[in-house]
């Protein structure tokens, strides 16, 4: 595959009728036309979108559910993610315990893992199995500031009572053959992103939830009627009880009062298939995804069909003018590619794509009702962990809208706090994350 403006990634494609079996003639859903009516309209189909369709009709199968999206089913972040499926959410525990206290930073870290347990599970649930392996996600580090960082994380884990074992070098060398100096081992999973959520549109569709495509949210106001809210599309209109915007960082361009969340492009190339012993070298065998200390140091998998996947380098604050920053950051990601072992020299980089992520300036979600709107929340701001999370979020959403019941974690709120971001100031941060991306490069 040569080196594509804007790649796609090494997923099954996204954007499909989530009616159709797999494997059939498929087209996208139609679209939004008229004025329709709903119980509950769901506004994003990824995987934050889905889940909160599918556990609203598992938990009360007479609602009428519509799910709308600018395009598809995965089509967004939710089909472009680099399938890592670990515990985090929100900041480092350390830093957790210092702004929220032992007790709260405790449940937090509890919540993430039990995301990623029930993320498992709802695989199997909905027929996705080939794709998903469980095994060990290792964060390592090889410099001296990272040693610092693990070593206080350790010490807060292990305050906290909470086993998440530290590697040494050797311990990680026995998992991947590429040098690290240490590490904390989290139980994991690696999986298909866009195979999820398309199983998991299908088993919403299986459940009588209506799906709509190639709408983007316009606009929304209360109903005329005073019950409920109008969503205004291009090509119509949906009268709705209650409404969820699942749509991450296009919160922004619809003026939705959740505060900041950054629309950044992140990226990812992967390779050919490889040969089993150069699988096992990586962590194939064992089923060990690693991902460097540093934020933006490369992260990496295998896949079940022996690729390499690995993700990393500078995010872009989006819209970007074109695809020249992309091109760069995988120019850099390929690169780093070749140094991770020496078996990777010659190994042919058949998929280059980029994803967008929804990041708040504090690192956490925002999962909450909206201001000013009866009866709408909006999920979103994942800060690029959000492959458990999101399935969390719909599950909560979902109880939260049919019994009153609300859990009380930091990113269960109405708003990320304000960064205004004009004109000027975009330079700046893109400033701020060339910074980052050349300090990632000296811890490779």
């Amino acid at each position: 595959m040569t080196r594509p403006a804007a790649g796609r990634p090494c997923w099954t494609t996204p954007g499909q009728d989530p009616a159709a079996p797999p494997g059939a003639e498929q087209a996208p859903p139609p679209r939004v036309s008229g004025v329709l009516d709903a119980d509950v309209t769901v506004v994003g189909a990824g995987l934050a979108g889905l889940s909160t369709a599918y556990h609203l009709a598992d938990r009360d199968p007479s609602l009428d559910i519509v799910v709308v999206d600018a395009e598809g089913p995965a089509a967004g972040a939710s089909g472009r993610g680099t399938g890592l499926l670990g515990p985090r959410v929100g900041p480092p525990v350390d830093r957790a315990v210092r702004r929220f206290g032992p007790d709260v930073a405790r449940r937090m870290y509890l919540a993430s893992v039990d995301a990623v347990e029930r993320t498992v599970e709802l695989c199997a649930r909905v027929g996705v199995t080939g794709t998903v392996r469980t095994g060990e996600q290792v964060v390592a580090t090889r410099t001296a500031d990272g040693l610092a960082a693990l070593a206080r994380q350790s010490a807060a884990y292990r305050d906290l009572g909470l086993d998440v074992p530290v590697l040494s070098a050797a311990d990680i060398r026995d998992r991947t053959d590429v040098p690290y100096h240490a590490g904390l081992s989290y139980r994991a999973a690696t999986l298909d992103p866009a195979a999820l959520t398309g199983a998991l549109a299908r088993a919403c569709a299986a459940k009588g939830v209506r799906f709509l495509g190639n709408s983007p949210l316009l606009a929304l106001r209360p109903d005329s009627s005073g019950a409920g809210t109008c969503l205004a599309f291009p090509g119509g209109t949906v009268r709705t009880g209650k409404a969820v915007l699942a749509v991450n960082a296009a919160a922004g361009n619809l003026g939705l009062p959740v505060g900041t969340v950054l629309p950044l492009l992140v990226h990812a190339v992967a390779t050919e298939p490889l040969p089993e012993e150069v699988r096992r070298a990586l962590g194939g065998g064992a089923g060990c995804a690693l991902i460097d200390a540093h934020p933006l140091a490369p992260y990496f998998r295998t896949t079940p069909d022996g690729r390499l996947v690995l993700g990393g380098g500078r995010p872009l604050l989006a819209p970007v003018p074109d695809d020249s920053g992309a091109v760069q950051v995988w120019a850099w990601l390929e690169e780093r590619l070749r140094r991770l072992h020496p078996a990777l020299a010659e190994a042919e980089v058949t998929h280059r794509w980029s994803g967008r992520i929804g990041m708040t300036t504090d690192g956490l979600p925002v999962v909450g009702p909206l201001r000013g709107h009866r009866d709408v929340w909006y999920v979103g701001g994942c800060c690029g962990h959000g492959l458990a999370m999101s399935v969390a979020h719909g599950a909560h959403v979902a109880r939260a809208l049919t019994e009153g019941v609300r859990d009380r974690l930091p990113w269960h709120r109405s708003r990320a706090p304000r960064a205004p971001l004009p004109g000027p100031a975009r330079p700046l941060l893109g400033a701020a994350l060339h910074l980052m991306e050349r300090g990632a490069a000296t811890a490779v």
